[in-house]
């Protein structure tokens, strides 16, 4: 599975279309994480206080027609470890790959603590 955060309303715009983020223009692939753990890493790093609800987007590789690739980030983002990898695919993200989207809890401090299935 890839894990990948999007901001709800960019998910929910032209649900007719295979979903491209700005990534795949700007890094040539849409970002994402191995596991939950790492995505909440990512959450905190990158989404803290957004102007919107972020959610995360379960998507099965098998589902996908682009190529799948885990890589070393590179540079390395700020409070993650060296060689740290994530997983990247090379192209548009299918909606009937995309299995499930989890919303992100956050605790007192607003931190991201858990995902859990939107309801």
């Amino acid at each position: 599975m890839i894990y990948h955060l999007v901001p709800i309303e960019k998910w929910k715009s032209d649900p007719e279309r295979p979903y491209t983020p700005a990534s795949l223009e700007r890094d040539g692939f849409v970002h994402g994480a191995a596991d939950e753990k790492m995505t909440l890493r990512v959450a905190n790093a990158f989404f803290r206080d957004p102007p919107s609800p972020v959610v995360a987007l379960v998507i099965d590789e098998a589902g996908l027609s682009s190529e799948v690739r885990d890589e070393k980030a590179v540079p390395t983002p700020p409070g993650f470890s060296e060689g740290v990898t994530f997983r990247h695919v090379y192209g548009p993200i299918e909606r009937s790959a995309v299995v499930a989207l989890l919303d992100l809890e956050c605790d007192d401090q607003g931190c991201y603590t858990a995902l859990v299935p939107r309801g």
